[in-house]
């Protein structure tokens, strides 16, 4: 862990820039954008657009070139503290070779966003050791109506904008939503249910954490992008409206790759809008399925994920999970 690199922690009036990488979220949903901006200013913060803000190629933001000028447009800007991924989308990892990465070891940032963001915070990491957050994302996250959102903003101000002084264990929300609401037409906080971790293992499992959205890792496998999956890892998966003949899909990869013989316990995020398919079967049971008997120690049901609010999670450095207390905590520091 000695050659991990830690940006700094955000200060309030720090610059903030965001950026989008796939899907043209401020274009789409331009009240929630307008809403998210909002929230961020209100904390204290300055916002940086990117150069493809309000700006759409259909089902994209703009051309592969126009969205690697965008992002190496805030890696290289040393006023910009931060950068937050405005949404997902299906082709970030376009953007992968192209990446400056050699002006982001001279220059430190905190790099933050999820789902299809996630090749943009693997590639990062593998290609810098730059320690990156599977976290919020500006319009999809902070476009959300409190009280969601302000569990979210308490997550990303906890672990972004103070030094890091491990062990950090992370709180449970006490409410959680995946309730679908058309983005425009969104005037009133979403309905919230009981929040439930489970954890299935025993004793204490350390290693360190590596993952994202997994839909989103497929499209990186076995590129130079993706971290090599080391033994004793803690796998952090997730993902978004998937059906269950595509989930049980996508862990069989993972099985036929050996995954799951070389990391230590499993993190399993919710799964927003899950299709069972008329099976009352849960992404857990058919995990159960893949590994088989396999005996892996599972945290089901983290919220870093699709859902609100969203709990931002270090790639790359060292967790604990102790399956007896219940608890989940980062033991080696994440930001400086």
């Amino acid at each position: 862990m000695s050659n991990i690199i830690l940006a700094k922690a955000l200060k309030h009036g720090d610059k903030i820039g965001f950026f989008s990488p796939s899907s043209p979220a401020t274009v789409f949903a331009p009240n929630r954008f307008k809403r998210a901006k909002s929230y961020l200013n209100n904390q204290g913060f300055k916002l940086e657009a990117g150069s493809l803000t309000e700006k759409s190629d259909y089902y994209r933001s703009g051309n592969i070139k126009e969205r690697v000028k965008e992002i190496n447009e805030l890696i290289r800007n040393p006023e910009i503290r931060c950068i937050i991924s405005t949404i997902g989308g299906s082709n970030s990892n376009a953007l992968l070779p192209y990446i400056d990465y050699e002006a982001l070891l001279q220059d430190p940032k905190i790099i933050i966003g999820y789902s299809d963001v996630t090749a943009i915070l693997l590639g990062i990491f593998a290609k810098t050791n730059i320690v990156t957050f599977h976290g919020a994302a500006l319009v999809a996250s902070f476009g959300e109506l409190p009280p969601l959102v302000d569990e979210t903003y308490k997550s990303f101000n906890d672990l972004l904008c103070k030094e890091s002084f491990p062990p950090f264990y992370y709180s449970m929300p006490k409410f959680w939503s995946d309730m679908k609401i058309e983005w425009e037409n969104q005037f009133h906080p979403k309905k919230l249910k009981n929040n439930n971790w489970q954890f299935l293992g025993s004793g204490t499992i350390s290693g360190r954490i590596i993952g994202g959205n997994l839909h989103t890792i497929a499209a990186i496998w076995g590129s130079p992008y993706m971290p090599e999956i080391l033994y004793g890892d803690i796998l952090l998966i997730e993902d978004s409206m998937k059906s269950i003949d595509m989930v049980e899909r996508s862990l069989c990869h993972l099985k036929a790759c050996g995954v799951f013989d070389k990391i230590s316990a499993i993190i399993l995020g919710k799964y927003e809008l899950f299709d069972d398919k008329g099976t009352n079967r849960t992404p857990l049971d058919v995990l159960f399925e893949v590994l088989n008997k396999q005996k892996l120690p599972i945290l089901y049901g983290f919220d870093s994920c699709h859902t609100h609010p969203i709990l931002a999670t270090p790639i790359g450095i060292e967790a604990e999970i102790n399956f007896e207390k219940k608890s989940f905590c980062l033991k080696s520091p994440w930001i400086k």
